[in-house]
């Protein structure tokens, strides 16, 4: 088509779209970004929308589907999900299929069927099952146009700089070039610049459109309370920890709605769980090492109100759709700014005001950092693979599938696996075939396998600089939702939000109220105690100058600078400003 039969395609499909979006969808009107959204679509252009959770990505492709001319694929990496989006199609008359491990054999008969006759539909397929070669061939059964358009959900997913990086998004754009390159959407609710660069590049975007319409949602009050203590390791996280339940207790007893508790481990998740029913609170737990059956029950309850409080691992909350969340509370901090909005912004989906509270012990940052450890192979670990392959290829035999080399090598979790034949096939050192099955190339240079290792090292150091930036926003004195637009790359014209804990009680207004108490007012420090600091207090440190306390404990001191920078320091390098 020429551009200007496209244009006017597109102008009289958006028409046909309005009568469409009143009588199948029930809605009267698009949100922002819908229409250039789907405008784009309609244009054939490949696209990459951000956009805030709750803020109608679906409709960005469930609308231009029931008006493209073939099939639209959705890969989503949550079956949750997708059984909630599949339902409400199918309840709507919309023709929707689903390929998932959970599908019963006879569905998945009705699906390929459909996907071999009929003219159009919606199918949902996880991209565990977009490499499975009878899905390839259904797909391209009688024309390399059978797919209008393909749709990336959680697109962050395929960035290797992403907090939910899921090495099996890196084969999507093997699957697009069989089935004729048609053109990808990528949605997703968060995204920095260095990750949409990623998703443009990992999915072989070409010359996408970017709507960006913020990730700024005003409903949202966000919260730290400081529960940091210093005092040996052992007894130091025993008081923050009773800090941390004092709070959380306080916080369920205040709030009636429902609402979601994140932990950073199973056995935190487990044991909170019991504690908070100890309080008589309605409680369920969710983790990724409980059985298909436990999570499924647990997480009906908490959507039908059986249970008003899920207390989680972050393997819970991805795709699942309640509106009216009220609060979300991360009991250990997450590893990143991008995990605490995503995680976070589940609350408050239905537009009303919810909250959103980090209980903060700045000693929960070694459990990030033992988590981190391992994510990425090393070259050591490539050869043991590479020697495993060795061992079990014969010429011109069959090669080795990933399950294979999961029992070949022992203490290596999938997902690692994943990465490490990512680079191993990036590097030409190892060849798949369109079974999955991989063979050793003849190659006698390890330089590109380290080269390719010393990318893994740069995310590993990206990780912690991440984990730093989550502390910091922990520590800021200045407006939380500021911190974190910044961190997107999205504050431009942004001063506050007005509703933050800071913004409620600035800084500027300790340090007033500081200057005009009298001296014999306040509180004496006896000679007994350790030097402590108190918030706004004005300080000086060696080698960066002076700046203001944000929070403090009997061993460490956070210090704000006039650059607006956050800084941690040993209390002993921390001396009082003389006036």
């Amino acid at each position: 088509m020429t551009d200007t039969s496209i244009a006017r395609d597109t102008s009289a499909r958006l028409n046909a779209m309005r009568r469409t979006l009143r009588e199948v969808f029930g809605i009267s009107r698009l949100r922002p970004g819908q229409r250039d959204i789907i405008r784009s679509v309609l244009e054939r252009r490949d696209t990459l929308a951000v956009m805030p959770t709750g803020a109608g990505k679906s409709l960005c492709y469930q609308l231009p589907a029931l008006h493209l001319d073939g099939w639209t694929l959705v890969v989503s990496p949550l079956i949750a999900l997708m059984k909630d989006q599949f339902d409400k199609l199918r309840e709507a008359g919309i023709d929707a299929w689903r390929i998932n491990s959970t599908v019963p054999a006879a569905e998945l008969r009705e699906t390929y069927d459909a996907l071999r006759s009929a003219r159009r539909g919606i199918v949902f397929v996880t991209p565990e099952q977009l490499t499975r070669p009878e899905l390839i061939d259904a797909l391209r059964a009688r024309s390399r146009q059978r797919i209008e358009l393909v749709v990336v959900d959680e697109a962050h997913c395929v960035s290797q700089w992403g907090h939910d990086f899921r090495p099996a998004f890196l084969r999507i754009v093997d699957a697009v070039k069989a089935l004729g390159k048609p053109p990808i959407l990528a949605l997703t609710a968060t995204a920095t610049p260095d990750i949409r660069e990623d998703i443009v590049r990992s999915l072989g975007l070409r010359e996408p459109r970017i709507v960006n319409t913020g990730v700024y949602r005003d409903n949202l009050h966000y919260r730290v309370t400081q529960v940091s203590v210093v005092d040996g390791r052992q007894r130091a996280s025993a008081r923050a920890r009773e800090a941390k339940t004092a709070a959380l207790r306080t916080l369920l007893a205040s709030e009636t709605g429902r609402g979601i508790v994140y932990t950073a481990t199973v056995r935190e998740a487990e044991q909170l769980a019991a504690t908070v029913r100890g309080w008589e609170v309605a409680a369920a737990c969710y983790h990724g090492r409980m059985s298909a059956r436990e999570r499924h029950d647990a997480q009906e309850a908490f959507v039908s109100g059986d249970v008003r409080v899920m207390i989680a691992t972050n393997a819970f909350g991805m795709g699942v759709d309640i509106p009216d969340i009220r609060f979300v509370v991360h009991y250990q901090m997450p590893g990143s700014i991008d995990a605490y909005y995503q995680e976070s912004g589940r609350a408050g989906r239905d537009g009303e005001i919810a909250r959103c509270e980090l209980l903060f012990d700045l000693n929960d940052r070694r459990v990030q950092q033992f988590l981190a450890l391992g994510r990425y192979p090393d070259a050591a670990l490539l050869r043991r693979i590479c020697d495993a392959l060795a061992q079990r290829t014969t010429s011109p035999g069959p090669g080795v599938s990933a399950r294979e080399l999961l029992d070949a090598v022992p203490d290596l979790g999938r997902n690692k696996l994943a990465v490490a034949l990512k680079i191993l096939t990036d590097s030409r050192h190892v060849s798949r075939d369109r079974l999955q099955r991989y063979r050793l190339r003849e190659v006698g240079e390890d330089s590109a396998i380290d080269a390719a290792v010393e990318r893994y090292a740069q995310l590993a150091t990206r990780d912690r600089d991440a984990l730093q930036q989550m502390i910091d926003y922990a520590q800021t004195g200045g407006c939380r939702w500021r911190v974190m637009l910044e961190y997107f790359g999205d504050a431009q014209g942004f001063e506050r939000c007005g509703t933050c804990d800071n913004c409620l009680n600035p800084l500027e207004a300790t340090l007033e109220a500081q200057r005009t108490t009298p001296e014999d007012k306040k509180p004496p420090r006896h000679a007994s105690q350790k030097p402590r600091f108190s918030r706004g207090d004005a300080v000086r440190v060696r080698k960066y100058g002076s700046g203001h306390v944000v929070f403090s404990t009997d061993e460490q001191v956070a210090v704000l600078f006039p650059d607006g920078s956050t800084r941690t320091f040993m209390a002993r390098f921390v001396k009082a400003e003389i006036a």
